[in-house]
């Protein structure tokens, strides 16, 4: 899904975010990292576009703008035993401590935590690194050098206790789509998709764990980020850092991974061939090669599983290597110090509601991973000259450790694979490799609607039945501030203004973000009312309100769509690239587009089943055409988007994902619409000129306030309550520009795509009597160059 970077960089650099707000696209929401010599990738948000460059200027737009992030894809780890490694300098009174010396759990708020090692079946064994059982005297020096190694007993077998919830003919596909499917539930409660393709010459994996840095303890500032770098550097099978990329180079593949807001994926690809002699191999051997697999794995794929499972059985989170690594994140912080979408991301974050987690500095930097640490003390050159080890601030590792065991068992990671096997050896692989992944917790439930829904945490209405509503008749979306209520990452508090901000490269932006339940509520994602509003506010026809804007001389480009996108809320995005015209004239900017707004509501809040259920009707039939004939894309990119989706849609609708829209509701768009206020809106302006006095006398500015600075990243900003006067001006327009008028429909929208050769009354008949080099079309040029045809 990315740009394809080296695997081999040790240090990680940032290049310039990109902030895209176009087709769809809306404010950035960086935060996956991308570790590779090319510099920072960054993905979007909307409907999965692509943007990439193989070099500094590389950009990458991807769903849900996550900042990338490639570990230095080290080596990896195998077998059946999950390994906590407590290393020297870890407090003896720690859980896992507790667990090797008194064999007892603990009996205090951690007891919930420790039910994602512990059940009644696991036993602890302490290993030295041959491999003996410690006597009670060893126990110490075990627990300070050595791994602990928490094997897990089972009476059943990993095949027999895995369960098949999909097969290839429960999923809806595309009519292009050969591909073979299948989902299944392993022993261990992992679920995973297999996908057989054998014309494919990418075989891949990805594994999607739903963690990220809202789960980052309040001390750890980057934890999920940090521990994303670890992962790859290490496991008690492959204990050998460059193990794993070496596998995958000496494989044709690479790997790469990122770190959203609630999510972490990982993933890889190789070459489906045996690339034990390739020096000797000609192309016909290749080529031969390729088509006689005989529906068994490959052993780049295997080899590539059996190392990649070992991130999620045995890590090793090396302690020699967490200075180094810790150094590679902080070198990103300080490149992303000087990019304005960084600056801009980290500012909202900032001023959101610090009661969740979306207000947390998801990077992280030397000095929040340590806990106090000082990236200038090297190690030596303490007072007296005694060694300062993280700067003078404590180890991550313990951290990381807990958030491993906490966050990386079967019930929170979820598996896809492509591979040109059948899908019964694609099964057998998958169990034996990741068959030993720790089983969840007794109760586990995913942050996912699968698991929700099947919990009972969520209720989806019953077909006629009527949707919830509060005491005061409003619309109930059941998964808005469900995650981590009842705090708002942006509420009355955080919405209703007006926010100025200073860029360091000069721009001239406005962007009206609104606060607007998770677009993936079932009750929204089965309507879209939110895909008609994008289409209708970023419409570029005559009438529209870009082409009003444009025509002023005003702006450069308007878009719309989703911005920040979690699992509790989301924020829309109304984004306008301005000229230095439109500015001056921001009011107008603002007017015109609320009054464009107003425009839209009325349609939906008058008239129920009219136009606006039209534009649905439109894109729905756009959206089934483009699924109908949608071509199998990268194999990487699949399985890496595939693994998410299995947190949030049944296995047989996967592949159909976002395409699938329901019947057009009223009742659903108007309460959305609802959501569109000024009340309930961010507004930022952003523009070298603010600091000048000749803009203080727009309505639209803050200009009373002073200058502020956000810590993290230096953004310059003020902000300030919209007025009461703005408010009604903007909610109630007094008249709307008799230039603005909703677009016409699209007439050419096919909804017939059947060909007239497959109807049996349009089948030619062939008449051996006739010489059709005489009948129509007839050959009327024929030169070497042009071949020209005649039909009456």
């Amino acid at each position: 899904m990315m740009t394809k970077s080296s695997m081999l960089a040790v240090t990680t650099t940032c290049t310039q975010l990109f902030l895209l707000i176009g087709g769809i696209q809306s404010f950035a929401t960086p935060f996956n990292y991308h570790r590779s010599s090319n510099g920072l990738t960054i993905p979007s948000n909307m409907n999965d576009h692509k943007l990439g460059k193989d070099d500094h200027d590389s950009i990458v737009i991807q769903r849900n703008f996550k900042l990338w992030s490639q570990a230095t894809d080290k080596s990896s780890n195998g077998g059946g035993e999950a390994v906590l490694d407590l290393s020297e300098g870890r407090s003896t009174g720690s859980v896992l401590t507790d667990l090797v010396t008194n064999g007892v759990r603990p009996k205090d708020d951690e007891q919930k935590k420790e039910d994602c090692i512990m059940d009644d079946t696991t036993t602890i064994t302490t290993t030295t690194t041959n491999g003996k059982t410690a006597e009670d005297d060893d126990v110490a020096e075990v627990i300070t050098k050595q791994p602990i190694i928490i094997t897990t007993t089972s009476t059943t077998s990993s095949s027999s206790g895995t369960k098949i919830i999909a097969t290839d003919d429960q999923f809806i596909k595309s009519d292009p789509d050969k591909r073979h499917y299948r989902a299944i539930t392993l022993a261990n409660q992992l679920t995973v998709l297999l996908t057989s393709d054998p014309m494919t010459d990418v075989e891949s994996a990805s594994v999607h764990v739903r963690a990220g840095h809202f789960d980052d303890p309040p001390n750890r500032a980057g934890l999920a980020h940090f521990h994303e770098h670890m992962l790859f550097l290490g496991t008690e099978k492959y204990p050998k850092e460059e193990e794993y990329e070496d596998f995958l180079g000496r494989n044709g593949g690479a790997s790469n991974a990122y770190t959203d807001m609630e999510d972490t994926n990982y993933y890889f690809n190789v070459s489906p061939l045996d690339h034990s002699d390739d020096d000797e191999e000609t192309s016909d051997e290749v080529e031969s090669e390729l088509k006689d697999t005989d529906g068994k794995v490959s052993s780049a794929l295997s080899g590539a599983l059996d190392r990649f499972a070992q991130f999620f059985i045995s890590p090793l989170f090396d302690e020699s290597m967490l200075e180094r690594e810790l150094r590679a994140v902080n070198s990103e912080y300080l490149n992303g110090r000087t990019s304005d979408n960084w600056r801009n991301y980290q500012m909202l974050k900032h001023l959101s509601n610090h009661n969740h987690p979306f207000s947390k500095f998801g990077c992280g930097n030397y000095n929040t991973l340590t806990d106090g640490g000082d990236p200038e003390l090297k190690g030596e050159g303490g007072e007296g000259g005694e060694s300062v080890e993280f700067g003078g601030g404590s180890s991550p590792r313990d951290d990381l450790v807990k958030f491993w065991t906490d966050k990386y068992h079967a019930g929170n990671i979820r598996l896809c694979v492509v591979g040109r096997a059948s899908l019964d050896e694609l099964q057998k692989t998958v169990e034996q490799t990741f068959g030993d992944v720790r089983p969840p917790p007794e109760g586990f439930v995913a942050n996912g609607l699968v698991d929700q829904i099947k919990a009972g945490v969520l209720k989806l209405p019953k077909e006629g039945e009527s949707h919830s509503r509060d005491e005061n008749g409003d619309f109930v979306f059941q998964t808005e501030h469900l995650t981590y209520g009842p705090n708002a990452a942006f509420g009355p508090n955080e919405l209703g203004l007006i926010r100025e901000v200073v860029p360091l490269v000069e721009s001239r932006t406005l962007k009206i973000l609104s606060a607007v339940p998770p677009s993936d509520d079932p009750v929204l994602a089965e309507s879209k009312p939110f895909r008609v509003l994008s289409h209708l506010v970023g419409h570029e026809s005559p009438g529209s309100l870009h082409h009003l804007l444009m025509e002023e001389g005003w702006i450069n480009s308007l878009s719309s769509g989703t911005g920040v996108s979690a699992s509790d809320f989301s924020l829309t995005s109304l984004g306008i690239s301005l000229t230095p015209k439109g500015m001056r004239e921001r009011d107008q900017v603002l007017a015109k587009t609320w009054q464009w707004l107003a425009l839209i509501k009325d349609a939906v809040l008058n008239d129920p089943h009219g136009v606006i259920e039209q534009y649905h009707h439109e894109m729905k039939v756009l959206a089934d055409t483009s699924f109908k004939f949608r071509e199998n894309g990268d194999p990487t990119s699949f399985c890496s988007s595939a693994a998410e989706r299995l947190f949030d849609y049944e296995p047989s609708k996967l592949l159909l994902g976002s395409a699938e829209a329901g019947e057009y509701d009223v009742e659903v768009a108007r309460a959305f619409l609802k959501r569109m206020t000024p009340e309930n809106s961010l507004i930022v302006i952003t523009g070298p000129e603010l600091e000048k006095k000749e803009l203080e006398e727009a309505a639209a500015s803050a200009s009373e306030e002073e200058w502020q600075t956000e810590a993290r990243y230096g953004g310059k900003y003020r902000q300030i309550r919209i007025s009461e006067d703005l408010v009604k001006e903007w909610n109630h327009p007094a008249e709307i520009d008799s230039r603005l008028r909703l677009p016409g429909l699209n007439e050419f929208i096919p909804e017939d795509l059947s060909l007239r050769c497959d109807d049996e009354e349009s089948k030619a008949t062939f008449d051996p009597a006739v010489d059709y080099r005489e009948e129509h079309p007839k050959l009327i040029v024929d030169t070497p160059i042009l071949r020209l045809w005649h039909k009456m």
